[in-house]
């Protein structure tokens, strides 16, 4: 959107030229990671104002520092909140309760919140974001992110040739692109109708991470493989390099309770929002290649 000031009877005037905004300043916390920043770039290209929310943001914003969250919110009237580390983390609900009440306080009227599936953790979350009245509040209800092969904490291991997980090969994932979670957030965050209700967004089919180490293979042309590892070994694993307890833990609890094969069904949440299939995990696979993110 541009701006064009015009004077008109000794006074300035402000006038709009392009596409005019829907709900005003939008706030994306998670602005850096896999879906915040596709959030924040969607919004941008339609023409919302965004504020990025994040430690080098201007304002800052940290979750585990509630004196930035004030000048964050201050003028925002819709907000992204995806919070890190994880929904399923210690203390993750009654933060999120709190922010949720500050950006209340300060004015905002509509909130996307992005959730894990299959995490009751996560969900205690949402029950408290959707009662909490004062603003039109929707959750993006998650499977596995597509994009840890390429932006997360597997993208080391598709580097070294192996990826080993404390995982049964037998359970499946039906992995999710972020593009379509963005999509979905930002036409909650933008359209009537989302108020109140949960999106469960899945890819189209389930893959046993197997199979989806095949498919990373298989674009990026390099030899790459799936080892089942036993969990004790794997968390002994992060635990060398000095991974915090917190995320420790959580990894065990991401590979006992929610990656135990009780999320293998699709569901068609992309579709029933964007009007389109969710995309594959094929298509994801070859254009994270071409990005050359796993070339040697």
């Amino acid at each position: 959107m541009r701006l064009r000031v015009a004077t008109m009877f000794g006074r300035s005037i402000v006038t709009f030229t392009g596409r005019m905004t829907t709900n005003g300043l939008t706030l994306v916390l998670g602005a850096t990671g896999k879906t915040g920043s596709r959030v924040a770039a969607l919004l941008t290209a339609r023409g919302e104002p965004v504020r990025t929310g994040s430690r080098a943001a201007d304002p800052p914003f940290e979750w585990n520092d509630r004196s930035t969250w004030d000048a964050a919110l201050e003028g925002v009237s819709a907000a992204y909140v995806a919070f890190a580390p994880d929904l399923a983390v210690p203390g993750a609900a009654e933060t999120v309760e709190s922010f949720t009440k500050t950006a209340s306080a300060a004015g905002v009227r509509r909130l996307v919140l992005l959730s894990g599936r299959g995490e009751p953790e996560a969900q205690a979350t949402e029950e408290r974001v959707l009662t909490m009245g004062g603003f039109d509040a929707t959750v993006v209800r998650a499977s596995w992110f597509a994009q840890n092969f390429s932006e997360s904490f597997l993208l080391d291991a598709v580097h070294s040739g192996v990826v080993a997980l404390p995982l049964d090969p037998a359970v499946r994932e039906p992995f999710i692109d972020a593009d379509d979670i963005a999509a979905v957030a930002v036409a909650a965050l933008i359209e009537p109708g989302h108020a109140g209700r949960i999106h469960e967004v899945t890819g189209p089919r389930a893959m046993t991470m197997g199979e989806a180490v095949a498919e990373v293979a298989a674009a990026s042309g390099q030899e790459l493989s799936f080892v089942s590892v036993p969990l004790a070994d794997y968390t002994a694993a992060l635990t060398a390099p000095g991974l915090g307890d917190d995320l420790v833990t959580f990894f065990a609890y991401l590979f006992t309770e929610v990656m135990d094969g009780s999320n293998a069904s699709t569901t068609d949440g992309v579709q029933q929002v964007l009007g389109r299939p969710a995309r594959d995990f094929t298509d994801y696979a070859r254009h994270a290649a071409a990005t050359g993110v796993w070339s040697s």
